[in-house]
């Protein structure tokens, strides 16, 4: 009598309960696929109502050092959230009366956008743009354009007026091009408007485009746009071309599906059902309240690719029964029982690493785990339940199975020279060249970079309209379009007479003037001195910071008028420091000095926080990322671990599945380093991806390396049998989706076209372990570790 609890109770236990459950769906498989239909036609009604949407505030990182202080003092700095036009003269200098004209109607028609606060909207034509005049009584602070001025009123003399002020008043470089032939208009974005609702990006661009750039835009001025709502509107743009690829990619499947297996039925099949699970897949979200965001757009149809990759083995399946004398029928049925188990693990494995991205604190990155979560939990239905009880419908005669299996005998023909690898001599050799590839991939991908390497939006090409106005207003400013805000915070009473703040602030501001990668400096201590200088008749010697307390308060009050800089009560007084660019590299070299610094001098009573401004908040989420990354692939592969254990209940298994995939995943950072592809919020995800197809690859071979080891061949043998079952299937879906995903390296987007290079490799690499290095090691440890019992075969496996 077997003791209930023993591995062969368990198994019988499993293998009934299998069996009843192919009963109870096959005999009821026609109005379960009618409710199926149902479904589906209820969840595209929902699908369709799915928009694209966007946010600043979902890219932070919940709880970051970095986030919290920009929360804390994002009303009195420089906002991160930022819009800058520049209206350029085609001909010429802005110095005339119709540049100045275009400046001013450009500036009221930025500042009358919805979600613009109108206090945070800069030009020479708003009042905060002032220049200080040293006049018998003191500083005298007046507007760059009097509020008399009107453009009717123009003449020479206000123009010249108005260019000398601009020189005073430090503009040149800020608001005024170094060469004057463009002026700029800053304006700060409220996320949320006054009624609570959420700023739509994707209608937020086309609204700049419509009421800025077109409006505006002439044979005599040029208008260009850059910030977060113009950046992340383009991307959003750019990504409706995805459609269009995904289109391709179903198209480029469906003709090789039908290379493969000469059948419309046996082509539509799978496609269907993939399809299937996209339309519940983005209804389930339109349910859930969520978007689609433009940066995990391709998310969904990543996952689409899973679902054909399932499908094909399905397939395969089923034509290979047929050919052996089985009904259509009886084929669907063997192929639910057969691949129901690798089927699931895989997916189950795929929907773990999903789930981990929720480990990442970033809104952004967990609603793409939800994403891609809800799509392989529902692939786990139509690919493994509704595609065979589907199939089982139609009639496949054997004449046309039989046709099929030699037409397919034929070209795998030769897998059998493949298979010969797994000889003992041999395998030891594939192992020895596995081993040096998996060592020369970790050394080249040890110093992988985090984060952006290309200056501009990284997720647009060099030469999009965006990255062409960026470049263009980068070299023509001095203040440069990212900056990092280190703050000086301070508990000490009557902080506005304490001159030592100043003092070390001012030797803060020195010390990072040398840090390359930073463009220029404007603190609270460089006012001081301005300050200090021009109540001093504009005497040099006076451009210092204050050491008279009473001194030091009143030109505070004067530092106080201008908005970014400081607190009123000068318990916060702030250094912006303009950098040449976003790249993750200036960034980190920027914040390393910052906290050099920190470390290095203190000052009792004040502390130095970390960062506000649009760098700021990049470097919270490269911080994120490349903390969470490690943990994450941890989590993800000690869940694949266990999923392998608990079904083969085998270390043997649990190492010939995991480490082909550990050697694929270091090849991919190797290559992602050598085509200058930094590890982001938008490339994370696909290396997740990449884990979860090839852990199927690696699932349905050993699946069958299992089931012929259970029915007493030798290990050798046993591995040829199931290349030559499965290893067709197997090159042929990885070539296919390898191929579909690189049509999008001809995407407007170039993160779009990386992501279909990173995946066209990472499909055909892990192909290639699952193929050379799974069976190597399978046969050595048969080798090292020789069973002392048979071997039980997971699942339905006895036909």
């Amino acid at each position: 009598m077997l003791n209930p609890f023993s591995v062969d109770s368990v198994d019988q236990f499993l293998t009934r309960s299998l069996r009843a459950l192919e009963g109870a769906l096959f005999g009821i498989r026609r109005s379960l696929l009618a409710v199926l239909l149902v479904f589906t036609a209820v969840m595209g009604w929902f699908a369709l109502q799915l928009h694209m949407d966007a946010g600043f505030e979902k890219q932070m990182p919940v709880g970051h050092e970095y986030i919290e202080t920009f929360r804390t003092y994002r009303d009195d700095v420089l906002g991160a959230n930022r819009i800058t036009v520049v209206v350029k003269a085609r001909q010429g200098t802005i110095w005339n009366a119709p540049a100045l004209t275009r400046l001013y109607e450009v500036t009221q028609a930025v500042m009358f956008l919805p979600n613009v606060s109108r206090l945070g909207v800069q030009s020479l034509w708003t009042p905060n743009s002032f220049v200080n005049e040293i006049t018998e009584d003191g500083f005298r602070a007046e507007p760059i354009i009097d509020g008399t001025v009107t453009p009717e009123s123009l003449d020479a003399a206000t123009i010249g007026n108005i260019q000398r002020a601009t020189s005073q008043g430090g503009y040149v470089g800020t608001l005024v091009s170094r060469d004057q032939t463009s002026a700029m208009i800053t304006a700060e974005l409220n996320e949320i408007d006054a009624e609570g609702n959420k700023i739509d990006y994707v209608a937020y661009n086309h609204l700049l485009e419509e009421q800025i750039r077109s409006k505006f835009e002439d044979a005599g001025f040029e208008i260009q746009i850059i910030g977060f709502a113009k950046q992340i509107g383009d991307i959003a743009d750019g990504a409706k071309g995805v459609l269009v690829f995904c289109a391709v990619a179903l198209l480029l499947t469906a003709l090789a599906v039908y290379w493969y297996c000469h059948s419309v039925r046996l082509t539509l099949l799978p496609v269907f059902c993939s399809l299937t699970s996209l339309i519940w897949q983005f209804g389930t979200l339109r349910l859930l309240g969520y978007g689609l965001d433009p940066l995990a757009v391709l998310v969904p149809f990543l996952v689409f690719a899973i679902g054909v990759s399932h499908g094909v083995q399905q397939i395969n399946f089923i034509v290979r029964e047929i050919a052996l004398g089985k009904s259509t029928d009886e084929a669907a049925r063997l192929s639910f029982s057969g691949l129901l188990v690798p089927g699931t693990l895989a997916l189950v494995t795929a929907f773990v690493s999903f789930v981990t991205l929720v480990l990442i604190p970033i809104p952004m990155v967990r609603e793409l785990a939800i994403t891609a979560s809800i799509g392989v939990a529902y692939k786990i239905l139509t690919n493994l339940v509704m595609l065979p009880l589907a199939a089982s419908l139609f009639h496949f005669t054997k004449d046309y199975a039989e046709k099929a299996m030699t037409k397919r005998e034929k070209r795998a023909g030769w897998l059998r020279g493949l298979a010969r690898l797994a000889e003992p001599r041999r395998a030891a050799g594939v192992l020895a060249v596995t081993a040096v590839i998996f060592g020369v991939s970790v050394w080249q991908s040890s110093d992988r970079v985090v984060g952006t390497l290309e200056p501009g939006a990284p997720e647009l090409r060099q030469d999009a309209r965006f990255n062409r106005d960026a470049v263009a207003i980068s070299s023509s400013y001095d203040t440069g379009l990212d900056w990092l805000t280190v703050i000086f915070e301070t508990t000490l009473p009557e902080a506005c007479e304490n001159t030592a703040i100043g003092a070390y602030q001012d030797e803060f501001v020195d010390a990072m003037q040398r840090v390359p990668g930073v463009m220029s400096i404007s603190a609270f201590s460089s006012q001081l001195r301005t300050y200090s200088e021009g109540y001093n008749e504009g005497n040099p010697k006076m451009n210092v910071v204050p050491s008279d307390p009473g001194n030091y308060s009143g030109l505070a009050v004067e530092v106080g008028r201008m908005r970014g800089y400081m607190r009123k009560d000068c318990s916060m007084t702030a250094v912006h420091l303009f950098l040449t660019d976003h790249k993750a590299a200036t960034i980190n070299r920027v914040i390393d000095q910052v906290k050099a610094f920190r470390a290095a001098e203190t000052l009792e009573g004040v502390s130095i926080r970390l960062a506000a401004g649009n760098a700021g908040v990049l470097a919270a989420v490269n911080d994120e990322v490349e903390i969470s990354e490690l943990p994450m692939m941890l989590y993800v592969y000690a869940a694949i671990v266990l999923l392998v254990f608990m079904v083969y209940r085998d270390f043997r298994a649990v190492i010939a599945c995991c480490l082909p995939l550990t050697v694929g995943t270091f090849i991919g950072y190797w290559f992602m380093k050598e085509l200058s592809i930094g590890l982001t919020v938008a490339t994370l995800p696909v290396m997740v991806l990449a884990v979860g197809i090839g852990v199927d690859y690696a699932f349905y071979i050993y699946n069958r390396l299992q089931y012929h080891l259970a029915h007493g061949q030798p290990i050798v043998k046993a591995v040829e049998h199931a290349i030559m079952e499965v290893g067709m299937a197997t090159i042929f879906t990885a070539i296919t989706l390898a191929v579909g995903v690189a049509t999008w390296a001809f995407s407007a987007l170039k993160f779009q076209a990386d992501m279909g290079k990173l995946l066209a490799f990472m499909f055909l690499v892990n192909l290639v372990m699952a193929m050379t290095a799974l069976p190597a090691l399978a046969v050595w440890l048969e080798k090292i570790f020789p069973r002392r019992g048979p071997v039980k075969a997971p699942g339905i496996l006895d036909h």
